[in-house]
């Protein structure tokens, strides 16, 4: 069964009539129809593997009722015999919850991670143990298996990982109605690919009801009318040229390589905002704020920083569960004691948080796909970072030295522009054919660039024409021009909307009419295929 994609009128219909039942039904009824949305939305997707949704929920919701009902006991028992328990008793009582706690969080994490390595590397795996076994004269057999990733798995399972794991720490409760539960783990707009929710930002959003809200309507319809354009007019046209350089990556020289990934970084930048500004949008006509998911992250400085701004929600959540309770935990700490002896202050004191941020950067390959080029993608950002913080004394003796200003806009744009060019080599990973693919073409850029290429007529042999160039300038110009508004704070949706009627409406059926002709969508272009759904 094709799933119904975001970029589609099948897709707006479905909003739309949605929509009409929520603001028809009664408050207190108006999340129920979110929740049947939701699930209608991924049925159609895929029959089959809604099972997988379903199942991750029951597991998630089952284990939170478990460590909620512990949390709730703890904090009585001790409140009840406060006066009898001593100091050390209640610490004691304290030591032995918790490590009933942590018994039913192991389970409930390893039940959900494992359904996630089930679907996405049990044939990885399977096809990386096997040639090892083979050399060792064990034959393995053929285990390979025909399996379907189920839809935004690799974000409902962090959602539902990270619900857990809060509960357990005691940050909030946990969610005794399952349906309501089901509605934060499956909300129609973000399952494909996110913004990675928390529940206590998310849950009470979707239970309250909301009110109609032309205004929201307004804004909502906006930002999922420019996630179109950005979609259609550019990411999608550009997809086409990106595609024929990585496909024929043998017949070019290393600038027209380099141009291919400059252009991909350009799409997949285009294609997963896009995804972001329409899942918004429909959340914002409902009066549900999804979290920010991208601050023009090509303005970044460093690695580090672009990190920051790029696929925020991910990034958050692998800080808040994963690098802190790595870098603080005691092992680490004695790790970075011994360092010190070792290495120095400066190395000993950084190598924790070094090693944590490289188990980080791994885990962020990794999620977004199994293969061995993803994990080299995440090994690539997590060494850039790494250096840069080792030679950031350096880097201070060399400003001084040479009488640089670090606040100079000379200074900053030289190392934005440097920024881009690390995040376009490391992306020769994930987007060419395989690790050793990637090594080839970033070896083809250094040595043999045949920069001729570049003007002799080839840029207009890589799928796309000069119409094609000069509707991809215009746009990617445009987004310029919109990143910088936002940079500098100014909100274009607002000043759109603060004009006069004629002139808004001028820009409303403008860009309407210019997903209409220049978008790219048909029956040669799978138009519906954003990146970040396949990872």
């Amino acid at each position: 069964m094709e799933s119904m994609q975001l970029v589609s009128a099948v897709f707006l219909i479905f909003v739309a009539a949605t929509c009409v039942v929520y603001f028809a039904m009664p408050k207190k009824f108006r999340w129920c129809v979110l929740l049947a949305a939701s699930y209608l939305f991924y049925w159609q997707s895929s029959a089959s593997l809604v099972l997988a949704l379903a199942g991750m929920t029951a597991i998630t919701w089952a284990t939170g009722i478990l460590l909620g009902r512990k949390n709730i006991h703890a904090a009585g028992y001790l409140k009840k015999h406060q006066e009898e328990m001593t100091a050390a008793e209640r610490k004691q009582y304290k030591l032995a919850v918790t490590k009933k706690k942590k018994v039913i969080l192991f389970f409930g994490v390893a039940l959900d991670f494992g359904m996630l390595l089930f679907f996405k590397y049990y044939n990885f795996f399977l096809g990386n143990v096997s040639p090892l076994l083979r050399h060792f004269g064990l034959e393995p057999g053929d285990y390979q298996l025909n399996l379907l990733l189920p839809l935004g798995i690799s974000f409902y399972t962090l959602q539902a990982i990270s619900y857990i794991v809060d509960v357990y720490r005691g940050k909030y409760g946990a969610d005794w109605n399952f349906f309501k539960f089901a509605l934060y783990m499956s909300f129609f707009p973000q399952i494909i690919q996110g913004p990675i929710a928390r529940h206590d930002k998310m849950a009470d959003q979707l239970m309250e009801g909301h009110t109609f809200d032309f205004a929201r309507l307004k804004y909502g319809c906006q930002l999922i009318l420019w996630g179109f354009m950005k979609k259609l007019i550019l990411a999608d046209r550009i997809g086409v040229l990106v595609g024929t350089v990585f496909d024929g990556y043998e017949s070019y020289g290393g600038m027209i390589l380099l141009f291919g990934v400059i252009g991909y970084g350009l799409q997949i930048y285009a294609d997963f905002s896009a995804g972001m500004d329409i899942a918004t949008g429909v959340a914002q006509i409902f009066g549900i704020g999804l979290a920010e998911n991208f601050r023009q992250p090509y303005f970044s400085k460093s690695i580090e920083e672009f990190w920051r701004r790029w696929h925020i929600t991910l990034g958050e959540w692998m800080k808040d569960y994963i690098f802190y309770p790595l870098s603080l935990s005691k092992q680490f700490g004695a790790l970075g004691r011994g360092a010190r002896k070792i290495f120095g202050n400066y190395i000993g004191k950084k190598l924790p948080a070094f090693l944590a941020m490289f188990v980080v950067y791994f885990l962020v390959g990794f999620w977004h796909g199994a293969s061995w080029k993803y994990i080299a993608y995440g090994i690539w950002n997590g060494t850039i970072i790494t250096a840069g913080i080792l030679l950031e004394p350096l880097y201070e003796k060399g400003l001084a030295a040479f009488r640089v200003r670090e606040e100079s806009f000379g200074w900053n744009l030289f190392r934005m522009v440097r920024t881009f060019l690390l995040c376009s080599f490391g992306r020769f990973f994930p987007r060419a054919a395989s690790c050793s693919v990637a090594v080839a073409m970033i070896r083809t850029v250094f040595c043999d660039p045949q920069p001729w290429q570049l003007v002799d007529g080839t840029l207009l042999k890589l799928g796309v024409d000069g119409k094609d160039m000069a509707v991809i300038v215009i746009m990617a110009l445009l987004l310029l021009v919109v990143d910088i508004s936002h940079e500098h704070g100014v909100h274009i949706r607002e000043k759109i909307a603060a004009q006069g009627f004629i002139f808004r409406w001028l820009i409303y059926w403008g860009a309407f009419y210019a997903v209409v002709i220049f978008g790219v969508y048909g029956p040669l272009y799978d138009s519906s295929a954003f990146i970040y759904q396949q990872f």
